[in-house]
């Protein structure tokens, strides 16, 4: 099946992969902000399929607000706007797209070297939920 994506649907995905990490970033622990943005940015970066071609670029221009609740206004709709239009057009690389901010976020929570925050982890399970609403 072929995905048609305007360039409003790119960024949308845009929007909620890139700020799904700096949602994640925002959550971290101080000192480990960087860190935790740039083991995001790697999993994001090396996605494949559509994602990975939607993805290769963080979005330009986007104000995420002042605050992680802004922010959050902002990415936790995208993530389900992401999965619902992806669904409807390849439910196959909504999977993907799924894994990809699910890896990215992951990477991000250091749950490979054990155990998140507790912030960490909460938003984690944020970032899930918006993911599974769609």
């Amino acid at each position: 099946m072929s995905i048609t994506l305007t360039d409003q649907d790119k960024t949308t995905l845009r929007i909620a992969a890139w700020g799904a990490v700096s949602l994640m970033s925002a959550a971290g622990a101080a000192g480990s902000a960087h860190k935790v943005a740039t083991e995001g940015s790697i999993a994001l970066t090396s996605a494949t399929g559509l994602a990975g071609h939607v993805l290769t670029k963080a979005p330009k221009g986007v104000k995420y607000g002042k605050s992680v609740a802004e922010l959050a206004d902002q990415v936790l709709p995208a993530l389900t706007a992401s999965m619902s239009l992806l669904k409807q057009q390849d439910p196959a690389e909504a999977d993907n797209f799924r894994r990809t901010v699910v890896v990215a976020i992951e990477a991000a929570a250091g749950t490979h070297r054990g155990q998140p925050s507790p912030t960490l982890a909460d938003m984690a399970r944020k970032i899930t939920a918006a993911l599974d609403a769609a």
